[in-house]
């Protein structure tokens, strides 16, 4: 008999038809997990027949492990899959959210809000493509990737991951997706997962739904809204996203109106996979299932009440579970419940189906393997210079100069003698913020790449000197031969819910190192973080100019060529700046807030009108 599913010219749909009626229970659930790159081993995944590998943060090969790493370790784990009974390719998925962040010496674009300040949607297309092809050089066929949140409140650990708090940037903003898979052809049939080919990565909207609107912002909290807000405001992204053939959807941790996204089948199964028709897989987040219990600890459960958390979580319609240790007990429970008829059988078809279809979508029985062809494009200077265009362009400027008849921007790249201070102004890992390297995120030279301190130093030449300390000393404050500062404070890095924050205040001292040289010497402030932070009146009274520069990746010579004036500020604030921390709670509660700092939208030039 003929395996028409093997055939690469047959219809996509005639060989997932053909290949689920080959597959036994033990396959099809098998296809349906996901597990951490630690825990597979050739055998279970050749026997099991396990659908999808994925790395946590930091969860790499080796430490600094290269591409060609990555690419090694991949392609052993495909060979084993290509070893089971129907020879089913697996997927291998990681949080490529700016850039192939994972990988040492890959290129780190802006976050997100960084690229919401752009408002370039052919940018960020541009930054899908550079991003795919160094993920595919890896070995890797899953980005999770990119968040479509519209976040409301800065206090959210994850508001980096927002592109802006209006929702038709967002919306604009979802053009990366068509980079990272490819755009679809005229006449292609809406919902169904595209992926043009072997430089294109299966793309993931995530986190669905309304995952930005918590209340006062908080990770995995709660959204209280009507459906006709939640579609108008967090829903409408995912409709551009389905639009472009986006493969897969990622469920949120957060709930609405106190029902977990993780087990609401009325939002996943009659929303976005029958109204919206979206016809790609949905896929749980890292461990949901075991947090659809408030009362659960972190660690997995187990036992009949983890058997709940299955029962909810499939039924409600997720095709692909995040498991990612305790596999095994998952496989056996969701058999359990399929035997026992309280899961459909159909349900489980119509999993398989999901992820089948975006396996074939996405060439990987032709194409299993990595091209090791790509791995000269990780990290190239065609790529290093999309991200240092979109660090320019996502700058915004604040405050430039005491007196409007006396900018401060552009700086003298002439001058004699320049200090530079701050945390943040030679710091790598600060400048990149989390999900780098690691989950979280990490301080220190973590990877490739430029820091302002060198940024500076290459925009000034030899003729300038460069003074150097973080936080400057008695001594260099007497001096009266400094023509001007740059002093760079912001945020360590951090990630979800250990990066919500209900004060917002700079943190190390930054006020300090700021006061101190701004009492001495003309001071421009470049501030690095993922969100607005407090900004006191004195502080904005006794400096001459501010920047924010939000969390620019590797490629701080975007910053010197702006302050530089090799060209000019364009980006405009994707978030209103507030005032007080109290005030974000008018603008949560869906009000205007009456008096920002500076309002959403804002920005400056040095261009004078």
């Amino acid at each position: 008999m003929d395996c028409v599913y093997k055939n690469p010219n047959a219809p996509i749909e005639v060989r997932v038809k053909d290949l689920l009626s080959r597959m036994t229970l033990k396959e099809k659930i098998g296809q349906m997990t996901q597990i951490e790159r630690r825990v597979a081993t050739p055998s279970a995944i050749r026997n099991l027949s396990i659908g999808s590998i994925l790395s946590a943060g930091g969860s790499a090969p080796l430490e600094n492990a290269l591409s060609s790493d990555w690419a090694d370790m991949v392609d052993g784990f495909q060979k084993s899959a290509l070893e089971s009974r129907l020879g089913i390719p697996l997927i291998y998925g990681v949080d490529a959210v700016h850039g192939n962040n994972s990988i040492y010496g890959a290129t780190i674009f802006p976050h997100n809000v960084g690229l919401g300040a752009t408002r370039d949607a052919e940018l960020a297309q541009r930054i899908g493509a550079a991003t795919a092809l160094e993920v595919r050089a890896s070995g890797i066929h899953h980005a999770f990737a990119p968040c479509v949140a519209v976040c409301k409140d800065p206090r959210w650990g994850r508001c980096y991951e927002s592109y802006s708090e209006d929702t038709e940037i967002v919306r604009k903003m979802t053009s990366i997706i068509s980079g990272l898979q490819g755009q679809p052809p005229q006449g292609h049939q809406h919902g169904y997962p595209f992926v043009a080919g072997r430089e294109n990565v299966i793309a993931c909207a995530k986190h669905f739904v309304g995952d930005g609107g918590t209340e006062k912002g908080k990770n995995e909290g709660n959204t209280i809204l009507s459906y006709e807000e939640l579609e108008r405001i967090h829903m409408a992204p995912y409709l551009d996203c389905i639009s472009q053939g986006v493969s897969t959807v990622m469920v949120s941790y957060s709930s609405w109106n106190g029902r977990n996204l993780h087990s609401d089948s009325f939002l996943v199964t009659d929303i976005l996979k029958e109204k919206l028709r979206f016809k790609g897989f949905v896929i749980s987040d890292w461990e949901g299932l075991e947090r659809l219990w408030s009362d659960f600890p972190n660690s997995a459960p187990c036992g009949s009440d983890y058997r709940n958390c299955i029962l909810s979580a499939v039924n409600a319609g997720i095709d692909m579970v995040m498991v990612p240790f305790r596999f095994q007990l998952f496989m056996e429970e969701l058999t359990s419940l399929v035997e026992s008829g309280e899961v459909p059988l159909a349900r489980i078809d119509d999993a398989v189906e999901r992820i089948l279809r975006v396996k074939f979508a996405a060439g990987l029985f032709e194409f299993p393997l990595s091209d090791r062809s790509l791995l000269d494009l990780v990290g190239c200077k065609q790529h290093r210079d999309i991200a240092r265009e979109a660090v320019r362009k996502s700058l915004v400027l604040l405050k430039n100069g005491k007196d409007q008849s006396k900018p401060f921007l552009p700086l003298n790249r002439k001058a004699k003698r320049i200090l530079v201070a701050g945390t943040h102004a030679d710091d790598l890992g600060y400048q990149c913020g989390g999900s780098t390297k690691t989950w979280y995120g990490l301080s220190g030279q973590i990877t490739i790449g430029t820091t302002l301190l060198d940024a500076v130093k290459e925009a000034v030449g030899d003729e300038t000197e460069i003074i150097y300390e973080e936080n400057p000393s008695t001594d260099t404050l007497e001096r009266n031969d400094i023509s001007f500062a740059i002093v760079a404070v912001g945020e360590a890095p951090y990630a979800e819910t250990p990066g919500d924050n209900y004060e917002l205040v700079i943190p190390f001292n930054g006020l300090d190192i700021i006061s101190s040289v701004a009492n001495k010497f003309p001071t421009l402030v470049i501030l690095i973080s993922g969100r607005p932070l407090v900004l006191e009146p004195w502080l904005l009274e006794k400096i001459d100019a501010l920047v924010a520069a939000w969390l620019p990746g590797t490629e701080a010579q975007g910053i010197t060529d702006v302050v530089f004036g090799d060209h000019d500020f364009k980006g405009q604030l994707p978030v209103t700046w507030f005032r007080r921390v109290e005030d974000l709670d008018q603008q949560a509660a869906g009000l205007k807030m009456l008096d920002p700092l500076f309002p959403f939208g804002f920005g400056l030039t040095c261009t004078k009108d």
